[in-house]
C-alpha cells in the first residue's frame, strides 16, 4: 500500500474541516439535487492496477542539484482502478492519491454517468488528529495501575486540546492526559473524515449496479527531474565519451510503484493556485506534575506523531529527534537504474520515455540512463568577447569544447538541459577538470561546453590612435561589402594581441559587441558572423602572439 509522510515543510497545525473539504459541485443535474450527499454510499475503488507518471521540470530551475523539498516541477498521474458501483448516489473514494495533488485538475473517465462532486480530503489519520476530531465527543481513557497491573476504564469526554496537550473529564473531575502518574491511553470510537492516506472522493450517479475499470487522472505537485552529463576527454584532446542521467525527484509522501515513466523538456505555461498542504499532525505533549509527587522535578512526557499506514517505521517507537533524523535520511534516498530512455516528439516539447517499468518511490531521487557515445569528435575552442572599442588589459581567454549534435559526430537526438561534468583522461586515471551547464539543444545544433578560462591563452586590446590619417587608411583593407565610407564617422583603428603560451597551435575566435549602427569597415584578418555578431577566427601558433587589426564605422544618418 502506497503511504503518505511528514515531509516536513508545511507548519504543524489544525485547520478548519472547511480547509480541507476543497469541494466544488460540477454542473449537477436538478434530478441530483433531489438527494443529498448524506445519503449516499460510501465506496472504496480498488488499488491502482496501472499507473502513469508523466514528469514536467521546473520551469525556472538552474542546472543545480534537486533538493527535495523544494521541488518546483509537477506531474501528470494516470491511475487504472477498478470500482464497484451501487445503484443511486455513491460517494467513490480514491486512497492513495499523491498528497500534492491539484482536484481542479482530476478527470474520472469510465463512469457510468457523470461525476457530480469532487473532494481532496487533506486531514490524515494521526494521535493529534485523532484528539481533534474527538474534542466534545465520548472516549474511553484506559489507566494502568503500576504495582498491580490493572487496567480501569473511565469514560470521558475531551475539552480540549490545545497547545498539544489533551485536557479531559470524566467522573472524578477535569485533568491533563498523563497526569495520573499512571500510564494512560484514550479509546476512540465514532471519529470520521480521516483518511490513513491521501484521498480524492467523487460523488456519482449509477442507474444500476455495475463494476467498472476507470482512469483517474490529474495533476500533482513536488516533482521536477533534470539531465546530468558526464564527458570524458581522451589524452589526446581529439574525442570525447559522453554519459548522461535522468535524476528524477518525487518530493510527495506517496509511491507509485511499477509505473510507465517518461518525462517531458520544454517549458509549459501553467496557471494554477496553491494547494492546501495536508495536515499529518502533530505531536501529543503532556507536562505536568503527578499527583502525590509535587516534589519531585516534572517529567517531559511527549506521544510521538504517528506515520500514516505504508510510512510506518520499523522498530519501537523513538525519540522524535530519531524520528527527524531518519526523515532526513528518507529525503537522501537515490537509486539508479541503467534502463535507458527513448525520445519523442510531443509538439514542440520533448518527451523521454523509460522502456521499462519502475518505481516512483516517495520522497526519492531516482537515476534513469539517457545515453552513451563514445568517439564523439570534439574541437577546443578559445576565445573573447570584446567591446568594439574596448581597451582591455591581459586577460585569460576563455575555453569551449565544441561538437555538432549530429549522427556524424555519434549524437543526433534532443539533448536536455542539465549539469556537465567534463573529466580528463590522465596517465591511467580521470580526473574532474570543469563542471558547467548545457542549456537545450535541438538535433544539428553545434553543442558547445563552457570549460572556463585559460592562463595560457591572454588577449590584451587597446587602441593605436585617436584619429585617422586618411592616408594611412589603405594599410588595413576593406571587409568585403564595405564599398565607401560616405556617410559615416570611421572610428580609431583598434588591435587586440592574444598570445598562446601552449606547445600546441590553438584556434581561437574574437567576438565582437558593436553599438547600434555600427560595423566593421577595415579588418587585417578575415571576418565572419555568428548570431547576429562580428566574429574574427584565427590560428594562433604554439609560444606565438596574434596581432588583429580592425576599423569599425558608426552610422550618423
Amino acid at each position: 500500500m502506497r503511504g503518505a509522510t511528514n515531509r516536513g515543510r508545511h507548519p504543524m497545525r489544525l485547520l478548519p474541516a472547511s480547509r480541507f473539504a476543497l469541494t466544488w459541485a460540477l454542473a449537477t443535474p436538478a434530478w441530483a439535487l433531489a438527494v443529498t450527499p448524506a445519503t449516499a454510499a460510501d465506496t472504496l475503488a480498488s488499488m491502482p492496477s496501472d499507473l502513469s507518471v508523466t514528469v514536467y521540470r521546473a520551469p525556472f530551475r538552474s542546472s543545480g542539484s534537486i533538493t527535495l523539498n523544494a521541488l518546483g516541477g509537477f506531474a501528470l498521474i494516470s491511475e487504472t482502478r477498478t470500482v464497484q458501483l451501487a445503484a443511486g448516489l455513491s460517494r467513490l473514494r480514491f486512497e492513495g492519491v499523491a498528497d500534492g495533488i491539484e482536484p481542479s485538475s482530476a478527470i474520472v473517465t469510465g463512469l457510468p454517468a457523470g461525476v457530480l462532486e469532487k473532494n481532496r480530503e487533506g486531514k490524515l489519520l494521526s494521535p493529534s488528529a485523532l484528539v481533534a476530531a474527538a474534542v466534545g465527543k465520548q472516549v474511553t481513557l484506559l489507566r494502568t495501575d503500576k504495582k498491580t497491573g490493572k487496567s480501569a476504564r473511565l469514560a470521558g469526554t475531551i475539552r480540549s486540546d490545545a497547545g498539544g496537550g489533551v485536557v479531559f473529564e470524566t467522573s472524578e473531575g477535569v485533568e491533563a492526559l498523563r497526569c495520573s502518574g499512571l500510564p494512560e491511553s484514550l479509546s476512540f470510537t465514532g471519529v470520521a473524515d480521516l483518511a490513513a492516506t491521501p484521498t480524492l472522493s467523487v460523488l456519482v450517479r449509477s442507474p444500476e449496479p455495475v463494476t467498472r475499470t476507470v482512469t483517474l487522472s490529474y495533476l500533482a505537485r513536488d516533482f521536477d527531474w533534470g539531465a546530468d552529463y558526464v564527458a570524458t576527454v581522451a589524452a589526446d584532446g581529439k574525442t570525447m565519451d559522453l554519459g548522461a542521467w535522468v535524476t528524477l525527484a518525487n518530493g510527495n509522501g506517496v509511491g507509485f510503484p511499477s509505473a510507465q515513466l517518461q518525462v517531458v523538456a520544454g517549458r509549459v505555461n501553467r496557471e494554477s493556485g496553491e494547494v492546501e498542504p495536508l495536515d499529518v499532525g502533530g505531536p501529543i505533549l503532556a507536562q505536568c506534575w503527578p499527583r502525590g509527587s509535587t516534589s519531585d522535578p516534572p517529567q517531559y512526557l511527549q506521544i510521538d506523531r504517528a506515520w500514516p499506514l505504508g510510512a510506518a517505521r520499523d522498530g519501537a517507537a523513538k525519540a522524535t529527534i530519531q524520528m527527524s533524523a531518519m526523515a532526513g535520511a528518507r529525503l537522501m534516498d537515490v537509486t539508479a537504474t541503467a534502463k535507458k530512455v527513448e525520445q519523442e516528439q510531443l509538439g514542440d516539447l520533448k518527451l523521454y520515455r523509460v522502456p521499462d517499468r519502475t518505481t516512483v518511490a516517495s520522497l526519492q531521487s531516482k537515476q534513469v540512463r539517457l545515453l552513451d557515445r563514445s568517439s564523439i569528435p570534439i574541437m577546443h575552442v578559445y576565445g573573447a568577447d570584446l567591446a568594439a572599442d574596448e581597451n582591455a588589459a591581459s586577460a585569460p581567454a576563455h575555453v569551449l569544447l565544441r561538437t555538432v549534435n549530429d549522427v556524424t559526430h555519434h549524437l543526433g537526438l534532443p539533448l536536455p538541459s542539465g549539469r556537465v561534468a567534463v573529466f580528463a583522461a590522465r596517465g591511467g586515471a580521470t580526473l574532474l577538470e570543469h563542471e558547467s551547464r548545457l542549456r537545450d539543444l535541438a538535433v544539428d545544433e553545434e553543442v558547445e561546453v563552457d570549460m572556463g578560462d585559460s592562463p595560457d591563452v591572454q588577449v590584451t586590446a587597446a587602441k593605436d590612435q585617436t584619429t585617422i590619417d586618411p592616408a594611412r587608411t589603405h594599410e588595413l583593407p576593406l571587409v568585403p561589402g564595405v564599398l565607401h565610407l560616405r556617410s559615416a564617422q570611421v572610428e580609431a583603428v583598434n588591435h587586440v594581441d592574444i598570445s598562446n603560451a601552449l606547445g600546441v597551435e590553438i584556434q581561437f575566435e574574437l567576438r565582437l559587441r558593436l553599438p547600434e549602427g555600427g560595423r566593421v569597415i577595415r579588418a587585417d584578418h578575415s571576418l565572419g558572423s555568428k548570431n547576429g555578431r562580428p566574429i574574427f577566427r584565427l590560428t594562433i601558433p604554439a609560444n606565438e602572439t596574434v596581432t588583429l587589426r580592425y576599423q569599425w564605422q558608426h552610422t550618423t544618418g
